[in-house]
């Protein structure tokens, strides 16, 4: 079945900060005067798809939880001042296929970021008028699978198809009964999925079939 529209997952998906986001900790634990280790951007990709807290927590499990906490609230804020600066990398083809794709399908976004990442994305990417929509753990609290309930619901999808990296991309289009496209090129594996691809350009042609 074709889809009706597309939602995306954003880190692993549709772009990488790893190396950004890696320096933006470093820096917020330096600041905070907490002995941590310097965290890599390998780190981060072990974490990808966490809602932040979570994702420091993980990292850095030898710290009490309060400190978890004063890291990740700084390191939000951190995140998006850096990424507004430098942007993040976009993988081969988003650039140039996301526009195509937005011509003949609504495409939105449904990631656990925190609140003002997603814009950050759109507005650093250039490619914001080509979303209607997003939504993340950052503004709701919530669940991947929750929001990409939410998302649906609230844009009447009928035949949606959730594009992650991750199994909890997996979980949350399970959740929601949708088909389920795994980006093999980033950061994740999973267990199962409804068709893989290698290469976002991969993308058009599946959705048009």
């Amino acid at each position: 079945m074709r889809p009706d529209s597309l939602i995306f997952d954003l880190d692993g998906t549709l772009w990488d900060t790893t190396d950004v986001c890696a320096a933006a900790w470093n820096r917020v634990t330096h600041e905070l005067g907490i002995e941590a280790r310097s965290v890599t951007a390998d780190d981060m990709r072990t974490v990808a798809g966490l809602p932040l807290t979570d994702a420091v927590r993980r990292v850095f499990s030898e710290l009490s939880e309060d400190e978890v906490l004063r890291i990740s609230e700084k390191s939000q804020i951190e995140e998006n001042r850096a990424l507004a600066q430098s942007g993040g990398v976009l993988y081969p083809g988003v650039s140039d296929e996301v526009p195509r794709l937005s011509r003949e399908r609504p495409l939105m976004i449904v990631s656990n970021c925190q609140a003002g990442y997603i814009e950050v994305f759109l507005r650093t990417s250039g490619l914001g008028r080509h979303f209607e929509d997003f939504e993340c753990w950052g503004n709701t609290g919530k669940a991947k699978g929750e929001n990409l309930t939410s998302v649906i619901a609230r844009n009447r999808l009928r035949a949606p198809w959730f594009v992650g990296d991750t199994e909890g991309d997996q979980r949350a289009a399970r959740e929601n009964s949708v088909h389920f496209v795994h980006a093999a090129y980033g950061f994740g594996t999973v267990s199962d999925c409804d068709v893989r691809i290698e290469r976002f350009a991969e993308l058009v042609g599946l959705v048009n079939v």
